[in-house]
């Protein structure tokens, strides 16, 4: 059974094993960046199946204009069950409906966030990262 919740705390190595499975690419080789990443999200949403840990949403929000949704992620062997849905759902269902939610979507997922209720947005602009 699934169930989704916030968490406040979060184990580091636990987190990475997710970040592994579920195939996004993020610099979970570097521990101190990883854990800087996720302490400072003010919002982690996460699903587990039966205490495992199986999917994150981890956001960054004023919880009252904007939440910007940094990852969002699932074990490669849940994917196509609806749990990045029920995560996006979550997120919105904790911020409310006034609250914007946005994200920069990798290239592989620019097809599924329409199938969920995303717009495609043309006004936005990024200074990318020197790593």
């Amino acid at each position: 059974m699934l169930s989704y919740q916030i968490e406040s705390s979060f184990d580091l190595e636990e987190m990475l094993i997710l970040y592994k499975r579920s195939g996004i690419n993020r610099p979970i080789d570097n521990k101190n960046r990883m854990a800087t990443m996720l302490a400072s999200a003010n919002l982690l949403v996460t699903a587990r199946q039966e205490g495992h840990l199986v999917g994150l949403a981890r956001c960054m929000t004023d919880k009252a204009w904007v939440v910007y949704i940094c990852d969002l992620l699932v074990d490669q062997q849940l994917q196509h069950n609806g749990i990045g849905k029920e995560l996006l759902r979550q997120v919105q269902l904790l911020t409310g409906p006034e609250v914007q939610q946005l994200l920069h979507s990798a290239e592989s997922a620019m097809t599924y966030y329409p199938k969920v209720g995303y717009q495609l947005c043309h006004n936005a602009f990024v200074v990318k990262r020197e790593h």
